[in-house]
């Protein structure tokens, strides 16, 4: 079985009636539909004078969209980026202008990002593809339907295939877009698919041993790297529109699922469900469930062991690359860790001054990949988060003696909700331009079902009142430039903010106060 060639291409010329997609919003795919969905796309691109190296964006709900959209820019030749559709239209258009961003396939869902300036904006930076029945040809000033233009095109492989790979963004700690580039694998697009398989094969992903459960947003980088990595080894994907707790179960039940990717949050909601209705639903096909993006809390995940069964993975890293991998036996046997490094892969804990510690001692945790990474068009911030061809992605933690990995704290300041990484520069940034504020610090507390929720701490300028109206005036001014989770849950005033004597703010100071009354491990 391991000898077989893998991969979506190779999987589509070997086994072209085997079941790519098996659930969607758009229906069932074979491997030969689905790719020969993307040639069309290629052709398609080509067509629009779209040349090798461009750089396509796609926003659009879970669906076959953004698998086709990748798939076409991996044969060719394409940089292709995955949209957060819970972006504000100010913080797409951002992104956009930073990537430089050639075109942006967008689904009709999201057809109000196109209103006024931010549209007109959008516009010019991009070529804009819409996709669904609202952009029929005309109806859209400035977008072209996708769906019309690829009809005309053939389904048959593109001449001149070249590899393409994907850019991650998120927002670094400035508040300032930041793109994460690695380099392409090599040997043409069908090796590096078949490449790419290897990743769904450190999970323990058994070849065409599927299906695999898709209930994440599928713009996330950790989703993205778990369905295509199911896809590419032979597991036909279930994609689920949003999660639904128990609808999660349903689909599990129903389709026999055997492997799933999932964020803490989603355990918590799974075990939320009575007794009665998690009753209902066979679990036992269950034989891979990897989790990242955020620590999942001992007791939540030894519950969901004591449910599920021997069959959560977890690792450790970012988009700059895989770090570790916690088998569930390992686990079980170190609680709290999330693994040991990955082949190729080698980890230290550094002090602030680049020197590495001992194991048992935290510091900065550093590694190095066997390919390593850019973040686009900043080199200086590339510079900055490299010891030699060790990198940091700003966490804090510890290595055992046994070479495992415990998560002390997340990247100084960085706050991780329901598995996505909120940056309280950019929430401070938005709350210092109101008039009324004159100081203001944003730290994660605790939240039982989101991990941590978002606080903002507020000082007001001489001759404001705080108060619950003025509460609700800035958190409405959030709501009008951040993304929904990124804005405060809640709100607090003080009469001052800690600052050190170089005037740096004492954030820590306020997050602990919080995280002791919550009776939590600082």
């Amino acid at each position: 079985m391991w000898e077989q060639r893998l991969g979506v291409w190779w999987i589509a010329q070997d086994h072209p009636e085997t079941l790519a997609i098996l659930d969607s919003p758009e229906g069932q795919f074979t491997y030969a539909e689905l790719a020969g969905s993307a040639h069309q796309l290629v052709h398609t691109f080509r067509s629009l004078g779209l040349a090798p190296g461009a750089i396509i964006a796609v926003m659009a709900p879970n669906g076959v969209t953004p698998i086709q959209v990748a798939l076409a820019s991996q044969e060719g030749g394409y940089s292709f980026i995955l949209v957060n559709s819970y972006l504000t239209p100010d913080e797409t258009v951002t992104m956009l202008e930073h990537a430089d961003a050639a075109a942006l396939v967008l689904h009709e869902r999201h057809i109000d990002l196109l209103d006024g300036e931010t549209g007109a904006r959008i516009k010019n930076i991009s070529q804009v593809l819409g996709v669904g029945a609202s952009f029929a040809a005309g109806a859209v000033e400035g977008v072209k339907s996708l769906d019309e233009l690829r009809a005309t095109q053939p389904i048959t492989e593109p001449e001149d295939r070249l590899e393409g790979t994907m850019i991650a963004y998120s927002s670094g700690t400035t508040g300032k877009p930041k793109g994460i580039r690695r380099p392409k694998v090599g040997g043409g697009p069908s090796e590096a698919l078949n490449s790419a398989a290897v990743f769904g094969r450190a999970f323990g992903y058994t070849p065409f041993d599927g299906p695999q459960l898709v209930s994440t947003a599928m713009y996330h980088g950790g989703s993205y790297a778990y369905y295509m990595g199911a896809l590419n080894v032979g597991h036909a994907l279930i994609i689920m529109p949003k999660f639904d707790a128990e609808g999660t179960l349903a689909m599990i039940d129903k389709y026999k699922v055997r492997t799933a990717y999932m964020v803490a949050t989603q355990f918590h909601r799974l075990l939320q469900l009575p007794e009665a209705v998690k009753a209902k639903y066979d679990m036992s096909s269950l034989a891979v469930v990897a989790h990242s993006a955020a620590p999942c809390p001992r007791a939540i995940k030894q519950r969901m062991f004591d449910w599920w069964g021997p069959v959560i993975w977890e690792t450790y890293g970012g988009m700059e690359g895989a770090a570790t991998i916690a088998k569930p036996q390992r686990w079980l046997e170190k609680p709290g860790t999330v693994g040991r490094a990955v082949a190729g892969v080698r980890i230290s804990i550094r002090d602030d001054n680049g020197d590495e510690l001992p194991a048992g001692e935290s510091g900065n945790i550093y590694y190095e990949t066997r390919d390593d990474f850019t973040y686009h068009r900043d080199e200086a911030l590339t510079k900055q988060a490299h010891v030699g061809k060790q990198f940091t992605i700003g966490d804090i933690g510890y290595l055992d003696a046994d070479g495992y990995l415990f998560i002390m704290d997340r990247a100084k300041d960085m706050i991780i909700s329901g598995g996505v990484n909120i940056f309280p520069a950019e929430i401070e940034a938005v709350l210092l331009d109101h008039p009324a504020v004159s100081d203001v610090a944003v730290v994660g507390i605790p939240d039982d079902e989101w991990g941590e929720s978002v606080l903002a701490v507020v000082e007001l300028r001489a001759g404001q009142t705080a108060s619950p109206d003025m509460a609700a005036t800035l958190l409405a001014h959030c709501a009008e430039h951040l993304a929904a989770y990124k804005r405060p849950k809640r709100l607090e005033f003080r009469d001052s903010l800690p600052r050190t004597d170089a005037g740096k703010l004492y954030k820590r100071q306020i997050r602990d106060e919080f995280w002791k009354a919550a009776g939590r491990q600082i």
